[in-house]
């Protein structure tokens, strides 16, 4: 675990003050979301980095064995559930905390971090936010679900008890049910997580709305957050 991911990587503006560490689903690879940050909208926001995250290519069982980029092995799918491998999820874990760190090491404060990702990216946008030891700024989790409930339940940490969470799915999504959405929204709400969620009506994809809508909470986490900071 001494190597850190491959990840592309794009700075708003020099010297950025936020970073968002954003991971893309399976099959994909870390490029998949590079073209949504232009339209993001965030000219007045303060500089933000953005990390895409390359994950190992490995055998997917539910895709019989075919190895691709994934951040952890499915075995098996349902309409409201998956069984996973929960090993594989910490691994994956483990590497976003590595980047995470490399991100402090570089002077963006733990607090000024979003971690972001779709279907299986979201999958461990969850698990690392909401078990990681340290206060994040916020989730993005987009056509996603909650992978290892169990881990999370055991797991989660009260520096993250709160952490803001902006969820969206597709009303369409016949890879990732919406019902899968609702379940993780669900397991959140009951734990007073708050959650801004949106629905949209488009399969397992992203649409210009949704874009808009990221950003716009963005920009408010990073205003929220930079006050904060000249309070203190």
């Amino acid at each position: 675990m001494n190597e850190l991911l491959p990840a592309i990587e794009i700075e708003t503006a020099p010297n950025p003050a936020f970073s968002v560490i954003w991971m893309h689903g399976l099959g994909a690879d870390g490029n998949d979301f590079v073209p949504v940050v232009p339209e993001l909208g965030l000219e007045a926001a303060p500089g933000v980095r953005f990390i895409f995250p390359h994950a190992p290519a490995i055998p997917v069982t539910c895709n019989g064995g075919y190895v691709m980029p994934a951040w952890y092995d499915i075995y098996s799918l349902g309409e409201t559930s998956r069984h996973v491998d929960e090993q594989g999820i910490r691994l994956s874990r483990e590497r976003i905390r590595a980047l995470i760190a490399r991100e402090n090491a570089r002077g963006i404060a733990t607090s000024h971090i979003v971690l972001a990702g779709f279907s299986q990216g979201g999958a461990i946008a969850y698990t690392t936010a909401l078990t990681h030891p340290d206060a994040l700024a916020g989730i993005i989790a987009l056509s996603t679900y909650i992978p290892a409930p169990d881990l999370l339940t055991a797991e989660a940490t009260t520096a993250n008890a709160t952490i803001p969470v902006f969820a969206a799915h597709g009303t369409q999504d016949d890879v990732v049910s919406l019902r899968l959405g609702e379940q993780a929204r669900d397991f959140l709400q009951a734990r007073n997580i708050p959650v801004t969620w949106h629905t949209y009506a488009m399969p397992h994809s992203v649409c210009l709305e949704e874009i808009a809508a990221i950003g716009a909470w963005l920009n408010a986490t990073f205003a929220r957050i930079t006050e904060q900071t000249a309070q203190r």
